[in-house]
């Protein structure tokens, strides 16, 4: 018969206890690094994102695209921004290669 003691000494040590003792990691994949989003374009990103499924960051892209070539700053920021929401990557690569050497807001 196994002591109380044993079965508490087998389970510090064991791979169980490596997960529950583990720190919490510091930031995640999709998180904006303390960039402020408004809720405006939140919900836009989340109801874009609803109608195009996983194909709604490309989307966006596509739309931030057209705009930026009809001239319309105002629109291209904003599905840029959506595009950023949604995919980060996606949205500084766009922006540089629209706008080459300006500051992008994803760096």
């Amino acid at each position: 018969m196994h002591s109380t003691t044993n079965v508490v000494r087998k389970f510090e040590h064991g791979p169980l206890a490596y997960f529950l003792s583990a720190q919490k990691p510091q930031s995640y994949a999709n998180d904006n690094h303390g960039e402020k989003i408004s809720e405006e374009m939140l919900e836009a990103a989340l109801r874009h994102f609803a109608v195009h499924g996983l194909g709604a960051a490309r989307s966006a892209r596509h739309k931030a695209e057209q705009a930026f070539f009809a001239g319309q700053q105002r629109e291209y920021r904003w599905w840029l921004g959506i595009c950023r929401i949604l995919d980060q990557r996606m949205a500084m690569i766009a922006a540089r290669k629209l706008e080459p050497g300006a500051r992008t807001g994803c760096d």
